[in-house]
């Protein structure tokens, strides 16, 4: 596993959209959070939630270096409403690892879902879905996720590149300790190009097309051997016309 580290490719708040139609892809620093709403020390308040976080008890690789929480919400102009909770659902053509299952995971705490940065950030980035697909309710899920390396090797996407299924995807960097890897990757859907850098600044935040870009992240190791590391994560998506699921 190598230890180069790639920076990201900065976009200018003001190139959001343009870089989304573009490119697939935008990449905002944490002091260029303000076009979604939101501040890096807004989103600060959240950070103790990664530490409660229930072991993801649907891996099929039998790994237990994934945990997680869910939650559902639909944004409707200025309105975010909390949904009654539900499985986490994708097709088998999206996830050839975990799709075509129902997967019950526990809910969002409190301190997140009721969080005025968090309903900030959601806003936020639905006004974002809109402007690069037009007005429409967006129906969003999120994730926070850790993965650590107590078997050694921690995987944060074990079904390999893949796409959502959505319109937009927004992976936020919450953090990481004593890991090496965890390197954020995005290819064309439909080309060769591709951009590879890893995220160290908390609260960097990934924008991605799903109809345009694949994407994916390298298994973490940890720094020294048999030391506990983790890589935390906030995972956002938006899909119109629906959640999925059957």
């Amino acid at each position: 596993m190598s230890d180069t580290m790639f920076e990201p490719p900065w976009t200018a708040p003001t190139e959001v959209i343009d870089a989304l139609k573009r490119d697939g892809e935008a990449v905002l620093a944490p002091s260029s959070l303000a076009v979604l709403g939101v501040s890096a020390s807004d989103l600060d308040a959240l950070k103790p939630c990664w530490d409660d976080l229930p072991p993801d008890g649907y891996l099929k690789d039998g790994g237990r270096y994934r945990f997680r929480r869910h939650g559902c919400f639909v944004a409707d102009g200025d309105a975010l409403t909390l949904q009654p909770h539900r499985a986490h659902w994708q097709p088998l053509d999206y996830n050839a690892l975990h799709g075509g299952i129902q997967r019950w995971f526990v809910p969002l705490a409190t301190e997140m879902s009721e969080s005025p940065a968090w309903r900030a950030l959601l806003l936020g980035l639905a006004r974002t879905a809109s402007t690069l697909r037009g007005e429409q309710r967006w129906f969003i899920e999120a994730h926070p996720f850790r993965i650590d390396t107590s078997d050694g090797i921690g995987r944060p996407t074990p079904e390999g590149a893949h796409r959502d299924g959505v319109d937009l995807v927004a992976v936020l960097f919450v953090g990481r300790h004593g890991i090496k890897g965890g390197e954020s990757r995005v290819f064309e859907a439909d080309g060769p190009a591709g951009q590879r850098f890893t995220m160290t600044e908390p609260w960097t935040t990934l924008l991605l097309d799903d109809a345009r870009v694949i994407h994916e992240t390298t298994p973490i190791q940890p720094l020294v051997a048999g030391e506990r590391g983790w890589r935390d994560t906030l995972v956002i998506t938006l899909r119109g016309g629906g959640f999925q699921g059957p």
